[in-house]
């Protein structure tokens, strides 16, 4: 397939669109990452996804402790299937813990330690960046915030930030600072914590990194899926065709600065880790979607399958490999695909569900939930060992006796 092949299949999907159900209900304000002209173009596309070059930093594919992650999935595990047991009946897309969780290699042992699924203490403040093209399907999607308003029974929320879906993360990053220092700064221990989802990810890891005084604000960073080294599907696409997402039905984006796809390149997002260390004043936690093959939808089979030449461990849109914060702690493994972890479509959209995003449900109410309460628990743990520390300094003492 060529670009000039794109437009046809884009108006089948719209007139299908047209024909769905009523506006489409999402839970988590934002979800599409990788744009659907990724999923198409790049599925059929000819040249090599990674071609050869020299312009990138030496690379090396070695397990994750030795990039200084922390693997957490056990409790993350716990968490997620205590909360999934107890709200099965009242939540939408309900699957059971073994089927909405990826169980890779040998997890940790579990703690075996209480659940408590009461009101949070901290009332963490999730502020969600969506991905790559967002504001162009966000009238059509239109989401009502059912995660958030699913957060607020526990004493958490959730909103997203408002970026430029077709622009660099460098763009980005000061939209991201500029709504943070806009919002109150209370007080006390940081509750917000930005929720990066594909590409927004990267856009969050820009701004910590260029901006120091977001930090005090912060509690914490979240990658889900995370598009953090990159995705070669960007190799395949130039950003003039990723910028006939405009003309989708009720799109309101702009070109802004025209960096989007560059951004998400392997061998920019690759350099840019090498030359930049994250501050380490902010927890980091990386989620992963590496769904199975049957759980990856119909309209991202080709894109799954183009990924496949390099790794079929991938979520249509990003290889499992490359969704991992450096120096974060990996709370889990989703068996989602890139969409179905971030955006509901099929709840409302019964036709695009059917035809197209075939494996879209996903009980994300439940999943937001597990990455709050999980997160608090592990601040809560890191005062803790920092106040044990403080306290068991030894003294040593002068030539006067005196301690020093």
């Amino acid at each position: 397939m060529t670009p000039n092949t794109l437009p046809g299949i884009f108006v089948r999907l719209r007139d299908a669109m047209r024909g769905g159900t009523a506006r489409a209900r999402t839970g988590n304000g934002g979800r599409i990452s990788f744009v659907l002209v990724l999923a198409l173009a790049a599925g059929c596309a000819s040249k090599p996804l990674v071609p050869y070059t020299l312009d990138a930093p030496g690379m090396t594919l070695v397990p994750a402790s030795y990039a200084g992650v922390s693997d957490e999935r056990a409790r993350f595990r716990e968490i997620f299937c205590a909360i999934l047991r107890t709200r099965s009946h009242a939540l939408p897309d309900y699957r059971s813990c073994e089927d909405a969780l990826s169980m890779v290699g040998t997890e940790p042992v579990a703690t075996n330690t209480t659940v408590p699924l009461g009101p949070s203490h901290r009332g963490l403040v999730g502020l969600i960046v969506p991905g790559f093209g967002f504001d162009c399907f966000e009238e059509w999607l239109e989401p009502p915030d059912t995660v958030a308003t699913h957060l607020r029974n526990y004493g958490y929320d959730a909103s997203p930030i408002d970026i430029e879906g077709l622009s660099s993360t460098r763009r980005n990053a000061s939209l991201v600072r500029d709504a943070l220092m806009a919002l109150p700064d209370d007080p006390g221990n940081p509750r917000y914590v930005l929720i990066g989802y594909s590409k927004g990810a990267n856009d969050v890891l820009e701004a910590v990194t260029a901006f120091p005084e977001i930090h005090s604000r912060l509690a914490a960073v979240v990658s889900i899926a995370g598009s953090i080294g990159g995705s070669p599907l960007a190799n395949d696409i130039e950003q003039q065709l990723a910028e006939r997402l405009r003309y989708f039905p009720g799109a309101k984006c702009t070109q802004g600065d025209r960096g989007a796809v560059a951004s998400l390149q392997p061998a920019t997002c690759q350099t840019w880790l090498t030359n930049h260390a994250l501050p380490q004043d902010i927890p980091y936690y990386s989620l992963v979607t590496l769904p199975e093959e049957k759980r990856v939808s119909r309209l991202l089979k080709s894109s799954y399958k183009k990924l496949a030449q390099i790794d079929t461990r991938n979520d249509g849109q990003v290889l499992f490999y490359d969704q991992v914060i450096p120096g974060s702690s990996l709370i889990g493994y989703v068996n989602a695909d890139h969409w179905a972890v971030a955006v509901p479509i099929a709840r409302a959209h019964g036709m695009i569900g059917k035809l197209f995003v075939t494996q879209n449900a996903y009980p994300r109410e439940a999943l937001m939930e597990a990455i709050f309460r999980f997160i608090e628990e592990d601040l809560d743990e890191r005062e803790l060992r920092t106040a044990r520390i403080s306290t068991s300094v030894p003294t040593t003492l002068t030539s006067h006796g005196r301690q020093r």
